[in-house]
Formats: C-alpha cells, structure tokens, sequence
C-alpha cells in the first residue's frame, strides 16, 4: 500500500447535507469571532426542539446510513465475529457485602445484567434481586449506574438512567418484599451511600447545569418510605463537582469537592448523619488529595486515615492522619511513603489488616500490599507490560485483596491475592466462546522521541504473522487528558483488526498520566500542543519505520480523544489514511467561553479561561480543531456524538462536520452519526454497543480499499 493509493471518496450520490450559514459574530478581548454554525446549538439546551436542528442530523444521520448501507453485510459479519468473542450467558465473580454474597450475570443473549444474593451463611441458590431486562422494557435507553445494598441486606438501592443524559433516578427495593418502595429520588448523580444502620440513604442532587452539587440524606421509615431530605453539604463554587463514598471502615462519610487540579475533602460520622461536616484540609488551588478511614493507629487505641495528596510531592505521596488530628491541619500528617520521578502514587484502599496501593514505575502499573505489622511488596506478573488494578473490595475484613489484570493479549482477568500466604489464585479470565490463542498474538513497547526531544511511550500489538515493513495498515489510537493514562489492556473487538493484517498501536501522549503527574501537566493549558505534536511524531516514526505503509495509518479518539484527531488532521491531514472521532470536543474555543455550559468553569483549570486571560484566549485559539478548520484535503472521516450527551454537547460535532463539509478541499467521505437517543456513552445495550463498534470497522476496513477484507 503507497500514497498513490487514492483515498476513500465520497459517492456521488445522494449528495451530503449542507447545514446553513447564519452570519454571527463576537467579540472577545478585541478579536471577533465569526462562528456561522452557532445556530446549531438549540436556545432551549438541554431540551433540543428546534426543528431546522433536528433536520439537519436527521439528514446526516440518512447521510450516514446511505453510505453504510451498501456495506451492511461487512458490517453484519464484523458484529458476528465480535458477539462471538462475548460470552453470551457472563456472569461475575461473585462478592461479599455484609452477610449475603452478591453476583451479577447475563442470561443468554441479555442486553443488560440480572443482580442476584444468597446468605454468606447458610448458602444455597441464588435469589433474583434486580432484573435489569426487565426495567429496560420500552427504553430506547437504559444504564443502571450503580446497586448498592444497604448494610443489613434489607433494601436495595439502585440508579437509572433512561435518557444518556446521565440525570439519575434513585430507586429503593425492599428485597424482604421484593417490592420498589415509593421512594425514588431524581435529578442525581449515580452515586450513593447507605447510613451504618441502613436507615438512610445518600445522595448527590443535580444542578439545571448537571453539576452534582448539593449532598443529601434521605432517612426511610419502618415501611421503607422516604422521609424529607436532610442537607449534609451543598457546594456553592460552580468549578467544583461534587462526589461521596464511605470510607473502608464505613465509619464515614466522604463528600469531596474538586475541580481537575484542586480539591477538598469533608467528612461526616455514618453513624451520626445530623452532625456538622469536619474538612480535612481547606482547599489550596493545586492541592489534590484524597484519603481512606481504616489504619489501626500506632498505639492501637483508635482508628487513623491516611491521605493521598500532591501538597509535597507532584507524584503524590502517602500520609498518615491520626483520627485525633482530623481538621487540624496539615502539619499533623506524617508521610509514610513518597512518590519520585519514577514512582507515581495512583490510588489507595484500606483493609483491617493491609494497606493497597496502587502506583506506576517507570510506566508500569504495580500494586503494593503492605500489612500494618510489616514491610511494602508488590505483587509479581510475569508479563512485561500489563494494565493491573483494585477490583471490587467491598468488605474490610476479608483474607484477600481482588485485583483485576489484563494486558494486550491477555483477556480481563480477576485474580484474588492472599497477603498471609502470596498466593495470586484466578478466579476468572474473560472466555472467548469462539476460540482465542494468545500465543498466535505479539505485543511490544516502543518509545519515540517527539519534536522537542521528550521519549513518548507507544503500546503495540499484532499477530505473529505480522512483520514490520511490510506495507500493512495500522491502527493508532489516542486520548490524552485529564490524566487519564491509557494502559496497555485487551480488547476481544480489536482481534478483528488483528486478524486482517493490521497492527494496532496506543499512543500515550502527554496529557496522560503514564508516565506520572508531571506528564499530565506537560500536556494540558499552554502546553497542549505537546499533546498534538506527540501524536503526529508516533505516527510519523511508526510509518517512517516499517511499522506502518506510507499512507497507511488510521487513528481513532474520543471524547477529548476526538479533540486530539481534530488537531491532528488539521495539522498532518495528508498522513492518515481515515480517522474515527468519537464525541469529538472540537470547539474547545466556544465551549470555554461559555460559562453557562455544565462543564465549562471545572474546565477551566484543565484548558485554561479564555474569557478571563487573553494569554489563555490565544492559546486555546492557536490549536482548537473547529476553530483552525482550513482549505486543505483531510483523510476520510467518522464522526459520532449523542444528542443528550452533557459531556461533548451534540453541536459539537455537528459543528465540526458542517464546516468541514463546507471549508475541505476534497472529495474524501466524511459521515456523521448522532445517536438520537443516548449519551456520551453510545448505545446502552452490551449488543448494540458492540454494533457501534462493527460500523466503526467497517468505515476503516473501506478507508483501506478492504471493504472485501483482503487488506
């Protein structure tokens, strides 16, 4: 495959959709801004009633299907191998919480789980709990964002959402009846948390915004009915969200406030909901920390926390906190261990006789089991690079810590770890019904040096009849931000790209954090563009070094993911051969001007306030993808989004595919879909989403001239 090869043209019929241009312009630190695509954007958000709005995606969305049409059996034959890799009847690994033992499992050919218990005691068959087939019925969209029993086992609490919009309804079950009380809660985030006798529940109500804001706790009377909410702590600044969990211990309630780089942390008894909450350190712009109840303190008298926190150390480090101390400041921590240059602390849990962290060395995940009465180790892997993490630990006391693995050949696996003993013993690997041999599969870590000199880590995997230099297509794929690291794990779907000859390369670009907090930072606000330039330098050296054709590298990204392909083709357009921009944030401009959106002023500390800071204005300016659309030929493009995403608002790709359409200079296809009735997320069922996935194959299979999957 060379550049010669022409790249993949628009049909010429039916013709694509032009969205009009309606003239607006403003002005913003005495530069205008002409955006003629604003009107795309409904006055009435989040509503979206305006019907020129709805018909221009319609006549996207016939666009697209008119196009993909004609290749359907590809894409139905792409959906049969992937549904084939997923276990038609999964179920989990089951778990302890309290005195009953929880699991969750598909029954065959099940779009949405079925939640199951059985008494740790006695044993014995399992009892339906929550039936997620059935409260599905009649939803075009449905996600359960969270099951939470209460302590004694006696109701449930569980979170739904029917829109995408990720507004959620609590609901609560008396499992002694089996009957949903009359006491559902809405406009919620997906999270909650029970009080420590079970009488009450907590949650985090919405703003008109979607900013979780305002802590509340909901007590039930004898007949599980919801009484009038009590406020514990409503969060007044509107940069900042708001989250709870109980502490490992359950003795507290965690309500913490954060922005991307600032947070707070208050805490309140789960025993004594009505008291006032204690703060644990005052916020300090930059100080990010978080902490767990649980360490038996050094004179075996009492309780202690210990915190995460960046205040010394940008990789973060360790601290204890005794209990006595808490709110008295920050000279009463006392540090127990450190992050470095090469160790960056991600996480911690508490467990009554060890502590779990969760670090990365030099890129690596490890984790770190330290018993209170003894030394840190790190549980060993045999593999070189892997993706290894907490799983689900939901009791304190308990002889194991649950970890979940996987790395690029290797299938999600969940292992339990004995401390007492260092056994790691499997408890399940993720079946591939139609057959998977991981031994027929390669795996590599490269490290490229970008334009400014810094070594970027790019993940790499292919079959083993792959070989470098051999003109075959690759697949890279992107997100950088947040510090959001993307570690080296295993995708069943990814196999039908292997399969047909491609390589599939990760990119861990700065913006991430693979390589500790300070990689984070070295790709966010006025070092953005670090994050761009890494991505177009991987994928020159991997064409440039027999790991790619000339021409012969597709990418993908989504989310802020989407951002990064926007600014990539902008400024390498004539490298890829296709591109794939899932929920694309591509008007970073626009969307950090206005402060009414629900995400713009957390943003702020991530993409900098353009409002506020003409620097910051220019910056954002120089890179933002809808912004620098130009006169030039782009790769074939797939662009998707969801019409009640609070996330990436649906405009934003619309934006960006209307001006594309208007501005390119070539023939080159370019499709949109807008999922008419979800979220950021896609589609809800496990099937449908694995669709989604087919058409995305399909589109890149076309872009290489293998819609007949001779690559």
């Amino acid at each position: 495959m060379t550049k010669l090869l022409p790249r993949l043209a628009a049909p010429a019929a039916p013709t694509p959709p032009a969205a009009d241009r309606r003239a607006r312009r403003v002005r913003v630190h005495d530069r205008d801004i002409e955006d003629p695509y604003f009107w795309l954007k409904d006055a009435g958000y989040p509503k979206v009633e305006d019907p020129d709005i709805l018909d221009y995606l319609s006549r996207e969305n016939a666009y697209y299907e008119s196009v993909m049409g004609p290749e359907r059996a590809l894409t139905d034959r792409l959906f049969s191998e992937i549904k084939g890799r997923i276990k038609s009847d999964d179920e989990s690994v089951p778990w302890r919480e309290g005195p009953f033992e929880y699991r969750w499992a598909f029954t065959a050919g099940a779009q949405y789980r079925s939640w199951y218990r059985r008494p740790v005691v006695t044993g014995g068959s399992w009892t339906l709990i929550l039936d997620e087939p059935a409260l599905a019925a009649g939803h075009d969209f449905f996600r359960v964002g969270g099951v939470w029993p209460s302590p004694c086992g006696r109701f449930l609490a569980y979170t739904v959402d029917t829109s995408g919009g990720e507004r959620f309804t609590v609901h609560i079950m008396d499992l002694e009846s089996g009957e949903v009380t009359d006491s559902s809660v809405g406009n919620v985030s997906s999270e909650i948390v029970w009080s420590l006798d079970g009488t009450s529940f907590i949650t985090v109500a919405l703003t008109e915004e979607w900013r979780p804001y305002r802590v509340e706790a909901h007590a039930l009377d004898t007949s599980g009915r919801a009484m009038p909410a009590l406020l514990l702590y409503r969060e007044e600044d509107e940069s900042f969200f708001v989250h709870i969990d109980a502490s490992s211990s359950r003795d507290w309630l965690m309500v913490r406030a954060a922005d991307h780089e600032t947070s707070e942390v208050h805490l309140i008894p789960l025993d004594r909901l009505d008291v006032n909450p204690v703060c644990v350190a005052a916020r300090q712009t930059g100080h990010d920390y978080t902490l767990d109840h649980g360490l038996p303190a050094e004179d075996g008298a009492g309780i202690d926390f210990v915190v995460r926190s960046n205040r010394i150390c940008e990789n973060f480090a360790l601290y204890r906190l005794p209990s006595p101390a808490l709110g008295k400041g920050v000279e009463h921590w006392r540090c127990l261990r450190t992050g470095d240059n090469r160790r960056y602390i991600r996480g911690h849990q508490l467990f009554k006789s060890w502590l779990v962290v969760e670090e990365r060395v030099d890129g690596l995940d490890q984790l770190i089991v330290w018993p209170h009465a003894g030394t840190p180790e790190p549980i060993p892997f045999d593999e070189a690079a892997y993706e290894v993490s907490l799983d689900n630990n939901p009791e304190y006391d308990q002889p194991f810590v649950r970890i979940a693995y996987s790395s690029l050949i290797t299938p999600p696996s969940v292992y339990d770890f004995s401390p007492l003993d260092g056994r790691l013993a499997l408890r399940k690997e993720q079946e591939i019904p139609s057959g998977y041999d991981k031994t027929r599969y390669r795996s590599e870590r490269l490290m490229v040096t970008a334009r400014d000199g810094t070594p970027v880590p790019v993940s790499l995997v292919y079959r083993d009849d792959w070989r470098k230099g051999a003109a075959a297509p690759l697949h890279l794929y992107g997100y950088g931000a947040y510090g959001m690291g993307m570690s080296p794990a295993f995708s069943a779907s990814r196999l039908s790209l292997l399969d047909r000859g491609f390589a599939y390369a990760i990119a861990h670009v700065r913006g991430g954090d693979e390589l500790g907090y300070g990689w984070y930072k070295a790709g966010k606000r006025d070092r953005r563009q670090n994050t761009f330039n890494d991505f177009v330098d991987v994928a020159r050296y991997l064409e440039g070094n027999g790991y790619a054709a000339p021409g012969g590298i597709s990418i993908s990204g989504g989310s802020a993911g989407g951002e990064l392909m926007g600014a990539a083709v902008n400024q390498a357009p004539d490298l890829f051969r296709a591109a794939v921009l899932h929920v694309p944030f591509v008007d970073v401009l626009n969307t950090m001007l206005d402060a009414d959106l629900p995400l713009t002023p957390i943003e702020w500390p991530e993409w900098g306030n353009p409002a506020a800071s003409v620097g910051e204005y220019e910056t954002i300016r120089a890179y933002c993808p809808y912004t620098n659309i130009t006169a030039q030929d782009y790769p074939p493009m797939m662009v998707t989004g969801g019409l009640n995403d609070p996330r990436v608002t649906y405009w934003e790709p619309a934006k960006w595919t209307a001006r594309l359409r208007h501005v390119k200079t070539d023939n080159h296809l370019l499709i949109m879909k807008i999922n008419m009735g979800a979220g950021h997320a896609g589609k809800s069922g496990r099937y449908e989403r694995l669709f989604e996935t087919a058409e995305e194959y399909t589109f890149l299979l076309m872009a290489f001239g293998a819609a007949g999957e001779t690559v």
